[in-house]
């Protein structure tokens, strides 16, 4: 069974890193970011040379993807759906409380679970 973690190792001048631990599988999925729902490019995947299941993980952080409010970027497989990471980002005005964030978390989880949904039923044909 495949077991795939992506852990955070730091954000840095715009550039959010991270270790994808993959054992059990052959390669690396394949890693969709989005943010409201949309694809959002800028990312890399790159084996570490001393470490055979361990990719280094890269996402340019878009600066025309920051606005007033919270942002939710979700890092997931592409071929299972499954939520890897996310990263929120908060601007403009401050926050009272943290509970914007985990709304906007919750929604982009949820359009990403509907979306499988979808695909699911197209591949087994059910109506």
């Amino acid at each position: 069974m495949e077991d795939v973690k992506l852990i955070k190792t730091r954000l840095h001048a715009g550039v959010w890193e991270g270790e994808l631990h993959v054992h059990g599988a052959t390669s690396a999925p394949e890693i969709d970011v989005t943010c409201f729902g949309e694809t959002v490019e800028g990312h890399s995947l790159n084996q570490d040379p001393d470490r055979p299941h361990v990719w280094l993980f890269r996402f340019d952080v878009p600066s025309d993807s920051i606005h007033d409010g919270v942002q939710t970027f979700l890092f997931s497989d592409r071929k299972s759906g499954a939520r890897l990471s996310s990263l929120s980002i908060m601007a403009g005005d401050a926050l009272a409380e943290d509970l914007r964030a985990e709304i906007d978390l919750l929604r982009d989880e949820l359009d990403l679970l509907k979306r499988a949904f979808r695909r699911h039923c197209l591949e087994t044909g059910a109506n």
